[in-house]
């Protein structure tokens, strides 16, 4: 890049580095929703949560059915 290019985009390096750091951050987002490991440690929170009464039959199984939705990435479920 130039020296003349480099003066007239300068003033927007800080808006290209929010918008790499956003898309950074949804990157992760991503990998964390779909990660397995983490799908079943949410899974196991709920069979947990039931067992010890904390959650109806009901409540579980609806929580459950999000989780995999959103894993098995089911379009307009478990958002």
């Amino acid at each position: 890049m130039g020296l003349i290019s480099s003066l007239f985009t300068w003033p927007l390096a800080p808006v290209r580095g929010v918008v790499r750091l956003g898309e950074l951050i949804q990157e992760q987002v991503e990998r964390e929703l779909h990660d397995p490991a983490v799908v079943r440690r949410e899974l196991e929170a709920v069979e947990e949560a039931r067992n010890e009464g904390r959650m109806t039959e009901e409540e579980a199984a609806q929580a459950m059915e999000e989780i995999l939705a959103r894993l098995t990435g089911v379009p307009g479920e478990g958002r």
